[in-house]
């Protein structure tokens, strides 16, 4: 287990790239900068290029014409296979680098990232590599003379852009089932974390993946992102990010060629907690993962806990007492129990809500407060608010970060009206021993995930995505799959 010397030590080697990623090779695109600073120390970490419109027509056309010359879209299941796996393996041998670039750039706990975020990437791409011989096509039935054939061929260039909550593991979501189906990517990270990205892009060329399938375009939203979202030659758009950027993208694709855009966006998935709940120790910890871990920047983070009012105080004094366990402190450090926050204006909004809070009259349990290390003031004490007005901002928007909001309630049909009482429906969770109360609620709540007796449960095999404000589209499992392939009927009369 490495120490936090040894980390400090890893970080002191690692190179922070800073160029786009197009057709192979770094390039000089893009005529601006912008500052990617670590925001456990304010330190400037790089002076990125921003792609903008420029550089990701380049990106565009490279990935056009790697697409249509077959290298990779038309080439044989064992070659897109071989090369899936040995990128894979590269992305597992050059885990430690990848971790501490995704914690410099954003702040989270690097053994989170080392431990959990990078093992599970290399798997979905060892996953959806060995699926490749799975995309069956289908003989219709027809008359004499005639064969009806429906394909599922890959749809040209996908545009993908990704949050900076999870840079390795959001990329792996996005460009391994799309480069498992045969198409070329254009990815856009988030601004705050481009790092990983365009290290795993040179990994990708290593592989032997041809030179196009994979570029990355670092940029602005603003700049590149709008610019990705309106090309005319990119065929699919996959986003993960707020529920406000992905209508962005909604009309960027109105506006341009009418691409498929698929979203997963915000939420705020609620906890309900019933008294006949088994182990109500374990469920607090439960929930304190749930709103505590990765600094609570976790697009189905269980932010909103409805909890029956027989068991709402001890409830509320278990889950205030694990705060303990995720005090913030240095990213690098694995005693750290949370890392820090992607950026001061980031802090700045959490900050907001938790004013708001207060002034709406929450009772604050515990936290609430800013700190200071490392000349940073980008870390947030794990928070918890109690008796939240479910009509009031903490209760109904996105926070993004490691701020709790606790509600009472008295009967199952109050805790089902507050659960579904949201603009999204991305994730829920529910506590009970009661197994028919289980069915009923899984089969009521208005959510794409709902886990019984545990918090955000997810895996490789089972589909990720949500209702209503949460966007469509699934990511995961062989379901991911539908997204980057087209039906192509072939009829052939004889």
């Amino acid at each position: 287990m490495r120490t936090h010397e040894d980390w400090l030590a890893e970080a002191s080697k690692v190179v922070v790239p800073a160029r786009p990623f197009i057709a192979g090779r770094f390039v000089d695109a893009g005529a601006t900068t912008f500052e990617n600073r670590n925001p456990a120390t304010g330190a400037l970490l790089a002076e990125v290029a921003d792609a903008g419109a420029e550089g990701v027509d380049v990106a565009v056309r490279s990935a056009r014409t790697t697409f249509d010359s077959g290298v990779w879209s038309r080439a044989g299941v064992s070659f897109r296979r071989e090369r899936m796996l040995r990128f894979a393996s590269l992305i597992e041998q050059h885990a430690a680098e990848l971790a501490v670039l995704d914690s410099l750039d954003m702040g989270k706990r690097v053994v989170d990232a080392h431990d959990l975020d990078l093992p599970f990437s290399v798997n979905l791409f060892r996953y959806y590599a060995e699926a490749i011989d799975k995309i069956n096509d289908e003989v219709a039935p027809t008359p004499p003379g005639t064969l009806g054939l429906i394909r599922r061929v890959p749809l040209g260039v996908v545009g993908a852009v990704v949050p900076w909550n999870y840079p390795v593991d959001m990329l792996a979501w996005k460009v391994a089932p799309a480069m498992a189906a045969g198409n070329s990517v254009v990815l856009k990270p988030a601004e705050q974390s481009p790092s990983s990205a365009l290290r795993i892009a040179e990994l990708a060329v290593e592989a032997g993946i041809p030179e196009g399938v994979l570029n990355v375009v670092p940029g602005l939203g603003e700049t590149t992102g709008q610019a990705l979202g309106l090309h005319p030659d990119v065929d699919v758009l996959a986003f993960t990010g707020s529920t406000e950027v992905g209508a962005y993208f909604l009309q960027y694709a109105g506006r341009s060629n009418l691409k498929q855009v698929w979203l997963e966006c915000g939420g705020k998935s609620p906890h309900l907690v019933f008294a006949d709940a088994e182990d109500l120790a374990t469920t607090a910890k439960q929930t304190a993962f749930g709103i505590w871990f990765n600094q609570g920047a976790v697009c189905s983070a269980h932010s909103r806990v409805l909890v029956q009012r027989e068991v709402h105080e001890e409830f509320v004094s278990l889950v205030a007492a694990e705060a303990a366990s995720y005090a913030p402190g240095d990213p690098l450090d694995p005693a750290s129990g949370m890392g820090a926050i992607v950026s001061p204006e980031q802090t700045d909004r959490i900050m907001q809500y938790v004013g708001g809070a207060r002034a709406a009259g929450a009772r604050l349990v515990t936290g609430g407060e800013r700190l200071r290390r490392d000349g940073s003031d980008c870390y947030v004490q794990p928070t918890v608010f109690d008796h939240v007005d479910p009509a009031s901002a903490l209760a109904r928007e996105e926070v993004f970060g490691p701020v709790l909001a606790v509600t009472p309630f008295d009967t199952e049909e109050e805790a089902v009206a507050l659960a579904n009482d949201t603009a999204y429906g991305l994730a829920a969770s529910v506590a009970t021993s009661n197994l028919s109360r289980a069915h009923r609620l899984a089969e009521r709540i208005h959510a794409g995930t709902v886990t019984v007796n545990g918090v955000d449960a997810f895996s490789v095999w089972t589909p990720f995505g949500g209702f209503k404000g949460s966007g469509f589209g699934r990511d995961l499992s062989l379901h991911a799959l539908d997204k980057y392939v087209g039906l192509k009927t072939v009829w052939i009369n004889h």
